[in-house]
């Protein structure tokens, strides 16, 4: 039997020491310790994959909670039901004791298992739902006290007032505009309509 731990952060910015000190608690070797830094809305993740290929028939998988395994729930289901039951691994989920496979292989041990696995898994893409919510509320928010997104525009070339009259009088065509500004033509033409707009 050989022991295994899988690690999962959303991005590359956070953190996962708590994970990893979970795995070290429990005895899990540091070369078995298997992470992304992906999302958990589904299991395309290439270290998740590569430890799928490498566990075996009675090898044991920790993970830190459900939501770290993924935050899709009809995907949980799948990838625990392959694990478990296709390939034989037994998993321990740290943060809730009752999702232990090695215990309870009885009737009623798999039942509450499967009925407390249900109701995280649920939780899981729950969360994942209201994340995003909280997301578009708060960049919505944001945008109505005036708070502007994305890269700040590029100033003005020199020149650009000159230009744009002689491009509006016509001794210009867009084309001379664009290039005497060094831009593309459709970038000329949108910043003129904005001074236009803000004069």
């Amino acid at each position: 039997m050989n022991i295994y731990g899988y690690i999962r952060v959303s991005t590359q910015e956070q953190n996962e020491d708590r994970q990893r000190i979970s795995m070290q608690n429990v005895g899990v070797p540091a070369k078995n310790i298997y992470m992304d830094k992906r999302s958990g809305k589904d299991f395309n993740r290439p270290k998740y994959q590569k430890l799928l290929r490498k566990m075996r028939k009675d090898d044991l998988l920790y993970i830190k909670s459900i939501d770290r395994l993924g935050r899709n729930y009809e995907e949980i289901l799948f990838q625990w039901r392959l694990l478990t039951k296709d390939k034989g691994i037994d998993i321990v989920v740290l943060d809730m004791p009752l999702l232990d496979t090695r215990r309870g292989k009885d009737l009623m041990g798999t039942f509450l298992s499967d009925i407390v696995l249900q109701v995280l898994s649920f939780v899981a893409e729950n969360e994942r739902t209201n994340i995003r919510q909280r997301q578009a509320e708060g960049i919505a928010a944001a945008k109505a006290r005036g708070v502007k997104f994305g890269r700040p525009p590029l100033p003005l070339p020199d020149g650009f007032y000159e230009i744009h009259k002689a491009w509006r009088e016509g001794r210009l065509t867009l084309k001379q505009a664009s290039e005497a500004c060094g831009m593309k033509a459709g970038t000329f033409y949108g910043k003129a309509r904005k001074f236009e707009n803000n004069d």
